[in-house]
């Protein structure tokens, strides 16, 4: 059915808009045609599909083999489906779950309601922003990893727990032990957990700002420096080495991330699917908070490894 579709170039950068035919129906687009539009444009918009919640967890459970959650958002649909409610003020780029080991590969996005002005969700091509950094902030980067640590509230890092354990075991019987063999399985030296005496957890993580994405090796620059922290504690974001990262090389970060960012101006009915290895993502400030409702899913793809 995928000869049906529209495809148009969307912004200025390698974005995808895809404009269903008459009929079509979201959750009958083929797993694997989605998945190689996504290796060459990094994110897909598809438009004028009309879906349902139904529909749009659907495709996503086509295309991902397992999915995971925000503790901190409400689900809208079994399992899969959370709703985007987490403030008003613009967010700054980001990969979902970019300061923890949970990152999933994909973010899936629904628009059920847009904004009557601005709003828009913004997208960044790690591919692009690695290339027009200056070469001293690609050195700085690439000598050693970044990393990421604070504390999580007992409620969030349970249900972590839970979805990492995959039913397992009760959510009841759930200790920090078993959150920290869990760790155990990225690296000792990439995740390190300990308990702290009100129930909550400290995490540090180390990971690379620039690494090769779901579809290759080449180096995407993404990941969660400029992130948001909506319902958690604000992480400290420094070098592996414990050294800050220097101002000089934030501000070109800065600078070449906003000269790449592209925006979604979300339509009723629309659908993102974005790379979550190589596209980072925001939100411009909400301005018409009342209409705009989205919704958001994250999953894995294994095979694709």
């Amino acid at each position: 059915m995928q000869h049906s579709l529209v495809r148009s170039g969307h912004g200025n950068g390698t974005g995808t808009l895809v404009t269903a035919g008459e009929g079509q129906a979201l959750d009958a687009l083929d797993r694997s045609w989605v998945l190689d539009q996504l290796a060459t444009s990094g994110y897909l918009v598809l438009r004028g599909f009309a879906p349902t919640i139904e529909q749009f967890s659907g495709l996503v459970n086509s295309v991902c083999t397992r999915t995971t959650l925000d503790p901190a958002r409400e689900f809208s649909e079994g399992r899969t489906v959370q709703k985007v409610d987490l403030g008003t003020d613009a967010v700054g780029l980001h990969t979902e779950h970019g300061t923890n080991p949970l990152t999933p590969d994909l973010t899936w996005f629904m628009c059920e309601s847009a904004a009557r002005v601005g709003s828009q969700t913004t997208v960044c091509d790690g591919y692009a922003v690695w290339e027009n950094l200056t070469e001293r902030t690609r050195e700085l980067f690439a000598r050693q990893d970044i990393l990421y640590s604070r504390n999580i509230a007992e409620q969030a890092w349970r249900a972590l727990a839970s979805n990492l354990l995959n039913g397992s075991k009760p959510d009841s019987e759930i200790t920090v032990h078993d959150l920290i063999d869990l760790a155990k399985l990225f690296g000792e030296d990439k995740l390190q957990i300990r308990a702290n005496d009100d129930g909550s957890i400290h995490y540090v993580y180390k990971v690379p700002a620039a690494h090769p994405t779901l579809f290759g090796e080449r180096l995407a620059f993404a990941n969660s420096i400029l992130g948001p922290s909506y319902h958690y504690e604000k992480p400290r974001i420094a070098f592996a080495d414990d050294t800050e990262i220097p101002a000089q090389a934030l501000e070109d970060i800065e600078k070449v991330t906003a000269s790449l960012t592209e925006d979604i101006d979300w339509q009723d009915g629309d659908v993102a699917i974005v790379d979550n290895t190589r596209v980072m993502h925001g939100r411009r400030a909400i301005e018409d908070a009342d209409r705009r409702k989205i919704y958001v899913a994250l999953g894995y793809v294994d095979d694709q490894r």
